[in-house]
């Protein structure tokens, strides 16, 4: 496993980390605690140190598992968490004292550390965010309280889905520390404006969703079923899973190498950008576990495979309906 500053944190992270959402069984369907505890474990056993989950998985269920791990481990084990906004809107919407008051902020967070049995987070986030907020309400204050009391050490936002850009403002005022965007072979508009911010700014950035929730994995096809509470039934909706299979194919073809390969070829492609610090794949077995952590030691894909997968780069947003 290889390690990267996470910004100005000074926080030496895992290349790959530990995307916590699936293992909550909230939206994402069909995990099983002991195999996330076995995962968890495992990932840590391989080097990894970073931690990604959210008040809002499992109403906590993701924390409560995460820090009984982390709490049998010797190992420095880096966790973030996320608070929700509390007028509960996705995306951001509304003004900065309706989603993020601070005595919501110091309350959520209080609930946080106490599911996951810590004293502190190294990284504590909104799990929204809107550029507008930079000098609206309270909720600067309520973040250095928190980073004052010792119950978080750094702070950062997770940004709008497919809203890269909608967090520069907050990255120039020097406010933040660490950003969380999706970026991916499909979704590759953080290059343009938002990681040179970050690079300028020594912000660390932490990237969700490399898989395109799973649309990168090679394993959807237009056959393909999900459990009737999984959130893939309308993120994949219509004809979507035939659009997704045609462009892995293709994508497989123009690379020439298997459908097999494009999984780590994906994460490969997200590594191999330099603003990058860390990625959070989803992880709820064994077996991807051991997939994904190894690839860090293969280093960043060639210039013609980076020029390749450019092409592949989709104006698509299959949140917004």
């Amino acid at each position: 496993m290889n390690y990267r500053k996470l910004g100005k944190t000074g926080l030496d992270v895992s290349e790959v980390g530990y995307g916590a959402w699936g293992i909550s069984n909230f939206m994402w369907i069909g995990a099983n605690d002991d195999d996330s505890l076995k995962a968890l474990h495992k990932s840590i056993d391989l080097g990894l140190n970073f931690i990604d989950t959210a008040l809002g998985y499992g109403e906590g269920h993701s924390e409560r598992l995460i820090g009984q791990v982390v709490r049998e481990r010797s190992e420095t084990v880096y966790v973030a968490s996320k608070i929700p906004p509390k007028n509960m809107m996705w995306p951001s919407r509304g003004s900065a004292e309706e989603a993020f008051p601070s005595e919501h902020i110091i309350e959520c967070t209080e609930q946080s550390l106490k599911n996951l049995g810590l004293e502190t987070l190294d990284v504590q986030q909104f799990h929204v965010w809107s550029d507008e907020w930079v000098n609206q309400g309270d909720w600067l204050e309520g973040v250095r309280k928190l980073k004052e009391q010792g119950k978080i050490k750094n702070f950062g936002v997770s940004i709008n889905d497919h809203q890269p850009e909608n967090a520069i403002k907050l990255i120039e005022s020097g406010l933040v520390d660490t950003i969380q965007v999706i970026f991916n072979v499909f979704e590759q508009k953080p290059l343009e404006k938002l990681f040179p911010a970050c690079e300028k700014h020594n912000v660390g950035v932490i990237v969700r969703v490399p898989l395109d929730e799973g649309g990168l994995t090679g394993k959807i096809t237009p056959e393909s079923t999900f459990a009737e509470d999984d959130f893939r039934n309308n993120y994949f909706q219509g004809d979507r899973k035939r659009q997704v299979f045609e462009k892995v194919q293709n994508m497989a073809a123009d690379l020439n190498v298997t459908i097999e390969d494009i999984p780590q070829i994906a994460l490969r492609f997200i590594l191999s950008q330099s603003a990058v610090s860390t990625m959070i794949p989803g992880m709820r077995s064994l077996r991807n576990v051991e997939k994904n952590c190894v690839l860090s030691e293969l280093g960043p894909l060639s210039s013609e495979q980076l020029n390749i997968l450019k092409k592949y780069k989709w104006d698509k947003n299959f949140w917004a309906s």
